[in-house]
Protein backbone atom coordinates (compact mmCIF):
# COMPACT_ATOMS: atom_id res chain seq x y z
CA UNK A 1 0.00 0.00 0.00
CA UNK A 2 1.35 3.16 -0.64
CA UNK A 3 2.49 5.86 1.87
CA UNK A 4 0.78 8.97 2.02
CA UNK A 5 3.80 11.28 0.69
CA UNK A 6 3.81 8.74 -2.66
CA UNK A 7 -0.07 9.26 -2.82
CA UNK A 8 0.58 13.09 -2.21
CA UNK A 9 4.00 13.43 -4.88
CA UNK A 10 1.54 11.30 -7.45
CA UNK A 11 -1.49 13.73 -6.86
CA UNK A 12 0.93 16.18 -7.77
CA UNK A 13 2.29 14.87 -10.57
CA UNK A 14 -0.89 14.26 -12.30
CA UNK A 15 -1.72 18.01 -11.43
CA UNK A 16 1.23 19.25 -13.51
CA UNK A 17 0.76 17.01 -16.57
CA UNK A 18 -3.27 17.99 -16.66
CA UNK A 19 -1.67 21.46 -16.81
CA UNK A 20 0.32 20.74 -19.69
CA UNK A 21 -2.16 19.39 -21.71
CA UNK A 22 -4.91 21.53 -21.19
CA UNK A 23 -2.10 24.07 -22.10
CA UNK A 24 -1.35 22.27 -25.41
CA UNK A 25 -5.19 21.93 -26.09
CA UNK A 26 -5.64 25.83 -25.96
CA UNK A 27 -2.68 26.07 -28.20
CA UNK A 28 -3.53 23.54 -30.93
CA UNK A 29 -7.40 25.15 -30.33
CA UNK A 30 -5.99 28.67 -31.40
CA UNK A 31 -3.49 26.96 -34.32
CA UNK A 32 -6.72 25.13 -35.66
CA UNK A 33 -8.95 28.09 -36.46
CA UNK A 34 -6.12 29.40 -38.73
CA UNK A 35 -5.82 26.00 -40.18
CA UNK A 36 -9.04 25.04 -40.66
CA UNK A 37 -9.45 28.57 -42.64
CA UNK A 38 -6.86 28.29 -44.72
CA UNK A 39 -7.81 24.85 -45.70
CA UNK A 40 -11.06 25.94 -46.40
CA UNK A 41 -10.16 28.37 -48.45
CA UNK A 42 -8.45 26.60 -50.62
CA UNK A 43 -10.83 23.79 -52.02
CA UNK A 44 -12.61 26.25 -53.94
CA UNK A 45 -9.91 27.18 -56.17
CA UNK A 46 -8.36 23.54 -56.28
CA UNK A 47 -11.47 21.69 -56.83
CA UNK A 48 -12.35 24.86 -60.10
CA UNK A 49 -8.58 24.13 -60.65
CA UNK A 50 -8.69 20.25 -61.61
CA UNK A 51 -12.40 20.87 -63.05
CA UNK A 52 -10.62 23.22 -65.78
CA UNK A 53 -8.07 20.59 -66.17
CA UNK A 54 -10.48 17.97 -66.20
CA UNK A 55 -12.26 19.65 -69.27
CA UNK A 56 -8.96 20.35 -71.25
CA UNK A 57 -7.87 16.61 -70.30
CA UNK A 58 -10.92 15.29 -71.48
CA UNK A 59 -10.30 17.34 -75.16
CA UNK A 60 -7.27 15.63 -75.42
CA UNK A 61 -7.88 12.59 -74.52
CA UNK A 62 -4.78 9.88 -75.30
CA UNK A 63 -3.60 11.60 -78.09
CA UNK A 64 0.18 11.74 -79.28
CA UNK A 65 -0.14 15.60 -77.98
CA UNK A 66 -0.90 14.68 -74.67
CA UNK A 67 1.71 15.89 -72.44
CA UNK A 68 3.55 13.09 -70.15
CA UNK A 69 2.04 14.54 -67.12
CA UNK A 70 -1.10 13.58 -68.41
CA UNK A 71 -0.52 10.56 -70.58
CA UNK A 72 2.25 9.01 -67.94
CA UNK A 73 5.04 6.66 -69.59
CA UNK A 74 2.96 3.91 -70.29
CA UNK A 75 3.84 1.87 -67.65
CA UNK A 76 3.04 1.68 -63.65
CA UNK A 77 6.47 -0.10 -62.92
CA UNK A 78 7.90 1.92 -60.26
CA UNK A 79 5.81 3.94 -57.96
CA UNK A 80 6.93 7.18 -55.60
CA UNK A 81 4.65 7.44 -52.75
CA UNK A 82 4.70 10.43 -50.91
CA UNK A 83 3.67 10.01 -47.06
CA UNK A 84 2.79 13.37 -45.80
CA UNK A 85 3.03 13.96 -41.36
CA UNK A 86 3.32 15.74 -38.86
CA UNK A 87 6.69 17.42 -37.51
CA UNK A 88 5.49 16.27 -33.69
CA UNK A 89 3.67 13.75 -31.90
CA UNK A 90 1.15 14.10 -29.11
CA UNK A 91 -1.87 14.19 -31.86
CA UNK A 92 -3.25 11.27 -31.24
CA UNK A 93 -3.65 8.61 -34.42
CA UNK A 94 -3.20 11.09 -36.85
CA UNK A 95 -0.12 10.59 -37.85
CA UNK A 96 -0.02 6.14 -37.24
CA UNK A 97 -3.75 6.27 -39.59
CA UNK A 98 -1.83 7.72 -42.70
CA UNK A 99 1.27 5.46 -42.36
CA UNK A 100 -1.05 2.32 -42.05
CA UNK A 101 -2.63 3.54 -45.48
CA UNK A 102 0.70 3.73 -46.99
CA UNK A 103 1.73 0.65 -45.28
CA UNK A 104 -0.83 -0.98 -47.28
CA UNK A 105 -0.12 0.40 -50.50
CA UNK A 106 3.13 -0.72 -50.20
CA UNK A 107 2.24 -3.92 -49.23
CA UNK A 108 0.05 -4.00 -52.18
CA UNK A 109 2.34 -2.64 -54.47
CA UNK A 110 5.26 -5.20 -53.61
CA UNK A 111 2.85 -7.81 -53.98
CA UNK A 112 1.96 -7.02 -57.16
CA UNK A 113 6.05 -7.16 -58.38
CA UNK A 114 6.07 -3.24 -58.66
CA UNK A 115 9.36 -1.15 -57.27
CA UNK A 116 8.71 1.58 -54.54
CA UNK A 117 9.70 4.59 -53.87
CA UNK A 118 9.34 6.83 -50.55
CA UNK A 119 9.39 10.20 -49.86
CA UNK A 120 8.60 11.13 -46.60
CA UNK A 121 6.94 14.95 -45.55
CA UNK A 122 7.18 15.36 -42.10
CA UNK A 123 9.77 13.18 -39.13
CA UNK A 124 7.15 11.30 -37.62
CA UNK A 125 6.02 9.15 -40.62
CA UNK A 126 9.83 8.90 -41.50
CA UNK A 127 10.36 7.14 -37.98
CA UNK A 128 7.57 5.07 -38.06
CA UNK A 129 8.35 3.79 -41.72
CA UNK A 130 12.43 3.62 -41.40
CA UNK A 131 12.54 0.12 -39.61
CA UNK A 132 10.53 -1.71 -41.92
CA UNK A 133 11.15 0.31 -45.45
CA UNK A 134 14.26 2.35 -44.58
CA UNK A 135 15.59 1.11 -47.89
CA UNK A 136 13.02 2.25 -50.16
CA UNK A 137 13.59 5.88 -48.97
CA UNK A 138 14.60 7.83 -51.88
CA UNK A 139 14.41 12.13 -49.75
CA UNK A 140 12.71 13.88 -46.95
CA UNK A 141 11.47 17.15 -46.40
CA UNK A 142 11.90 19.01 -43.48
CA UNK A 143 9.37 21.24 -42.49
CA UNK A 144 10.51 21.51 -38.37
CA UNK A 145 11.61 25.48 -39.05
CA UNK A 146 8.28 25.91 -41.09
CA UNK A 147 5.54 27.72 -38.93
CA UNK A 148 2.75 28.11 -41.65
CA UNK A 149 3.04 25.92 -44.47
CA UNK A 150 3.35 28.54 -48.07
CA UNK A 151 2.13 27.70 -51.48
CA UNK A 152 6.39 27.93 -52.00
CA UNK A 153 6.62 24.99 -49.63
CA UNK A 154 4.65 23.04 -52.16
CA UNK A 155 6.40 24.39 -55.22
CA UNK A 156 10.01 22.94 -53.55
CA UNK A 157 8.11 19.63 -53.48
CA UNK A 158 6.40 19.69 -56.88
CA UNK A 159 9.70 20.61 -58.35
CA UNK A 160 11.32 17.62 -57.27
CA UNK A 161 8.67 15.01 -57.97
CA UNK A 162 8.69 16.70 -61.46
CA UNK A 163 12.36 16.97 -62.15
CA UNK A 164 12.68 13.02 -60.68
CA UNK A 165 9.37 12.09 -63.44
CA UNK A 166 10.84 13.70 -66.20
CA UNK A 167 14.53 12.05 -65.66
CA UNK A 168 12.59 8.49 -65.43
CA UNK A 169 12.70 7.76 -62.05
CA UNK A 170 8.93 6.52 -61.24
CA UNK A 171 6.35 5.86 -63.60
CA UNK A 172 3.36 6.85 -60.81
CA UNK A 173 3.33 9.54 -57.91
CA UNK A 174 0.64 9.21 -55.21
CA UNK A 175 0.19 11.57 -51.88
CA UNK A 176 -0.67 10.39 -48.67
CA UNK A 177 -2.31 12.94 -46.27
CA UNK A 178 -5.00 13.44 -43.36
CA UNK A 179 -7.90 15.20 -44.75
CA UNK A 180 -9.98 17.07 -42.46
CA UNK A 181 -13.35 16.94 -41.58
CA UNK A 182 -13.90 18.00 -38.24
CA UNK A 183 -11.78 18.06 -35.36
CA UNK A 184 -12.44 14.40 -34.03
CA UNK A 185 -12.97 12.93 -37.63
CA UNK A 186 -9.41 13.22 -40.13
CA UNK A 187 -9.97 10.87 -43.14
CA UNK A 188 -6.07 9.14 -44.52
CA UNK A 189 -5.99 9.86 -47.79
CA UNK A 190 -4.36 8.73 -51.22
CA UNK A 191 -4.55 10.86 -54.31
CA UNK A 192 -2.40 9.94 -57.30
CA UNK A 193 -0.78 13.25 -58.88
CA UNK A 194 1.48 12.24 -61.97
CA UNK A 195 -0.01 11.00 -64.33
CA UNK A 196 -2.94 13.46 -63.73
CA UNK A 197 -6.12 11.80 -62.67
CA UNK A 198 -9.34 13.70 -62.09
CA UNK A 199 -12.36 13.10 -61.08
CA UNK A 200 -15.81 12.76 -62.68
CA UNK A 201 -18.28 15.75 -62.39
CA UNK A 202 -21.69 16.19 -62.79
CA UNK A 203 -21.18 19.72 -63.78
CA UNK A 204 -22.81 20.65 -67.50
CA UNK A 205 -20.19 20.22 -69.98
CA UNK A 206 -19.09 23.26 -71.47
CA UNK A 207 -17.54 23.57 -74.86
CA UNK A 208 -14.73 26.38 -75.09
CA UNK A 209 -12.53 27.34 -78.22
CA UNK A 210 -8.73 27.25 -76.37
CA UNK A 211 -6.03 29.58 -77.67
CA UNK A 212 -3.18 28.40 -77.88
CA UNK A 213 -4.69 24.91 -78.20
CA UNK A 214 -5.85 22.20 -75.36
CA UNK A 215 -2.67 20.41 -75.01
CA UNK A 216 -0.46 23.47 -75.29
CA UNK A 217 -1.85 24.63 -72.44
CA UNK A 218 -2.48 21.58 -70.85
CA UNK A 219 1.27 21.47 -70.66
CA UNK A 220 1.87 24.80 -69.01
CA UNK A 221 -1.02 24.15 -66.22
CA UNK A 222 -0.47 20.69 -65.30
CA UNK A 223 3.06 21.61 -63.26
CA UNK A 224 0.66 24.20 -61.58
CA UNK A 225 -1.88 21.25 -60.96
CA UNK A 226 0.62 19.29 -59.11
CA UNK A 227 1.72 22.03 -56.79
CA UNK A 228 -1.47 22.59 -56.38
CA UNK A 229 -3.19 19.33 -55.03
CA UNK A 230 -0.06 18.81 -52.90
CA UNK A 231 -0.47 22.60 -51.39
CA UNK A 232 -4.15 21.52 -50.52
CA UNK A 233 -2.82 18.29 -48.98
CA UNK A 234 -0.17 19.97 -47.42
CA UNK A 235 -3.02 22.28 -45.41
CA UNK A 236 -5.63 19.79 -45.36
CA UNK A 237 -3.00 17.93 -43.02
CA UNK A 238 -1.79 20.65 -40.94
CA UNK A 239 -5.57 21.28 -39.75
CA UNK A 240 -5.72 17.15 -39.20
CA UNK A 241 -2.91 17.37 -37.03
CA UNK A 242 -4.17 20.06 -34.85
CA UNK A 243 -7.63 18.99 -34.69
CA UNK A 244 -6.67 15.84 -33.70
CA UNK A 245 -3.60 17.43 -31.04
CA UNK A 246 -6.67 18.92 -29.45
CA UNK A 247 -8.95 15.69 -29.22
CA UNK A 248 -5.99 14.21 -28.09
CA UNK A 249 -5.23 16.83 -25.34
CA UNK A 250 -8.67 16.83 -24.02
CA UNK A 251 -8.72 13.69 -23.62
CA UNK A 252 -5.66 13.22 -21.27
CA UNK A 253 -6.44 16.40 -19.60
CA UNK A 254 -10.17 14.98 -18.81
CA UNK A 255 -8.42 11.52 -17.56
CA UNK A 256 -5.98 13.47 -15.79
CA UNK A 257 -8.98 15.00 -13.89
CA UNK A 258 -10.15 11.39 -13.21
CA UNK A 259 -6.72 10.17 -12.08
CA UNK A 260 -6.42 13.35 -9.48
CA UNK A 261 -9.94 12.00 -8.34
CA UNK A 262 -9.21 8.36 -7.71
CA UNK A 263 -5.91 9.47 -6.36
CA UNK A 264 -7.73 11.89 -3.76
CA UNK A 265 -9.92 9.29 -2.36
CA UNK A 266 -7.50 6.67 -1.78
CA UNK A 267 -5.21 9.60 -0.50
CA UNK A 268 -8.21 10.35 2.27
CA UNK A 269 -8.79 6.88 2.73
CA UNK A 270 -4.87 6.22 3.68
CA UNK A 271 -5.08 9.15 5.51
CA UNK A 272 -8.23 8.13 7.52
CA UNK A 273 -6.59 4.41 8.11
CA UNK A 274 -3.51 6.12 9.31
CA UNK A 275 -5.56 8.41 11.73
CA UNK A 276 -7.37 5.44 13.06
CA UNK A 277 -4.43 3.23 13.99
CA UNK A 278 -2.99 6.40 16.01
CA UNK A 279 -6.05 6.32 17.91
CA UNK A 280 -6.53 3.08 18.48
CA UNK A 281 -2.80 3.00 19.76
CA UNK A 282 -3.39 5.59 22.03
CA UNK A 283 -6.70 3.92 23.23
CA UNK A 284 -4.84 0.48 23.73
CA UNK A 285 -1.74 2.26 25.77
CA UNK A 286 -4.43 4.07 28.00
CA UNK A 287 -6.34 0.93 28.70
CA UNK A 288 -3.30 -0.73 29.48
CA UNK A 289 -2.19 1.74 32.26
Amino acid sequence: MPSLKDLKNRIESVKSTRKITKAMQMVAAAKLRRAQEAAEMSRPYAERFNAVLSQLASSVGGSDTAPLLLKGTGKDDVHMLVVMTAERGLCGGFNANIVKLARTRIAELQAAGKTVKILTVGKKGREQLKRQYGDLFVGHVDLTEVKNVGYANAQELAATLLTSFEEGEFDVATIFFGKFENVVSQVPTAQQVIPAEFEETDAPAIDYDYEPGEAEILESLLPRGVATQIFAALLENAASEQGARMSAMDNATRNAGEMIDKLSIEYNRTRQAVITNELIEIISGAEAL
